[in-house]
């Protein structure tokens, strides 16, 4: 089911810097079917806590706070200084100085992000609805009131996203105009999941959730330190329903100190997160069991997307001369879902590695003709 708002002072993005996330094919496939109206006189019931996590990210935190403080409704902002050695603590003090609803707290020594998220989500957070928004990056209008508005309305979603703009270094302000409506679409947790495949659709900075629901499922995983946000939207799907929107809904800065960014553009970390969003998946389905319907195929499906693209992974590798690389990931994407073999990208892996770098190298112009002629291989498709 999808829904229609139209929003004062409504969201549209103009000169967008970066690309946004979820894609808009993602969204192009929902059909708006359910309309209905929400202007700035309701009374929206929910009332929303935001837990501010910052290390070393004193030079982004006031533009993070104020767009939050922006917002309605609110109920409190706490930022949560995991032991920054910047000037977080001067900047956090003038912030809760400026307007009661802030609070802060310091770490004496660093508990790391996954400690410091749940502190903040299970031990603090009590209003209707919690949201975990990273200190570098902030709330675009109207955000919390469309997730407030869309979950107020639908007891049974659990959480609600949409896409957040990435913001690079260089890149120009985000130009925000007014437009008339905002589309949301409200789908069921299975839905989110075939919808998702083997890839994580939720920035975290617009993950506005059901704080009881939260504490029902428990925090952040310790053992899953990079995709442990994949991991706990998996967990909101399988006990709910799942609110999307279609406008940007926050801004997520790229930077050289993002821990996230580091840890996926190195090539050789590849495999390592390909292999924790495998844990992810083993996680998530060994503890749905008794909850989800048709489980074996959803998990078929999903383990199977992610191991075809471990075989594209491979591929890259191969063309780029990191052959023990492209070796290591082809040996996860087979043992992961040994039925890959029959895939039309596994065949032509196979016939690169058998040639050899240089021989493809020299075959691959040939290649891509015959490709474009639509040549067809004898392998069978994969089955969800």
């Amino acid at each position: 089911m999808s829904a229609s708002f139209s929003t004062k002072p409504p969201l549209s993005v103009s000169s967008v810097p970066s690309c946004i996330e979820p894609d808009d094919e993602t969204f192009r496939s929902c059909t708006v079917d359910n309309a209905f109206l929400w202007d700035e006189t309701e009374i929206l019931m929910g009332r929303v806590d935001v837990v501010i996590p910052c290390y070393n990210y004193g030079r982004f935190l006031r533009q993070c706070v104020e767009s939050v403080l922006a917002q309605s409704p609110i109920s409190r902002i706490l930022i949560i200084d995991d032991a920054s050695p910047d000037d977080t603590p001067k900047v956090a003090t003038e912030l809760v100085k400026r307007d009661a609803r802030v609070f802060y707290t310091r770490h004496s020594e660093n508990h790391g992000h996954i400690a410091t998220y749940n502190e903040g989500l299970l031990e603090w957070a009590s209003a209707d609805y919690s949201l975990l928004l990273s200190a570098d990056d902030y709330l675009l209008p109207g955000a919390l009131a469309r997730a407030v508005t869309l979950m107020d309305r639908h007891p049974e979603v659990g959480f609600t996203f949409g896409p957040a703009i990435k913001l690079s270094p260089g890149d120009p302000p985000v130009s925000v105009v007014n437009d008339d409506t905002a589309v949301a679409r409200v789908m069921s947790g299975v839905e989110y999941i075939e919808m998702s495949g083997s890839q994580d659709l939720v920035p975290t900075a617009t993950a506005v959730v059901r704080s009881a629901l939260q504490k029902q499922l428990g925090g952040y995983r310790r053992d899953l330190p990079h995709a442990g946000d994949m991991e706990m939207w998996l967990r909101f799907a399988g006990h709910g329903g799942v609110g999307m929107f279609d406008s940007p809904q926050a801004v997520y800065r790229r930077h050289g100190s993002n821990m996230s960014l580091s840890y996926y553009v190195a090539g050789e970390l590849v495999l390592p997160d390909l292999e924790e969003r495998a844990a992810v998946f083993e996680a998530f389905f060994d503890g749905a069991a008794n909850r989800l319907f048709d489980l074996p195929r959803l998990r078929v499906k999903t383990v199977g997307a992610l191991a075809e693209e471990a075989v594209w992974a491979a591929h890259f590798a191969f063309e780029a001369g990191h052959l023990d690389t492209c070796e290591k990931i082809a040996g996860f994407s087979a043992a992961l879902y040994p039925s890959i073999r029959l895939s039309r990208p596994w065949v032509t892996l196979a016939l690169k590695r058998r040639m050899g770098l240089r021989a493809w190298a020299a075959l691959a112009p040939a290649a891509a003709a015959l490709q474009r002629l639509a040549w067809p291989l004898p392998v069978r498709k994969l089955r969800a």
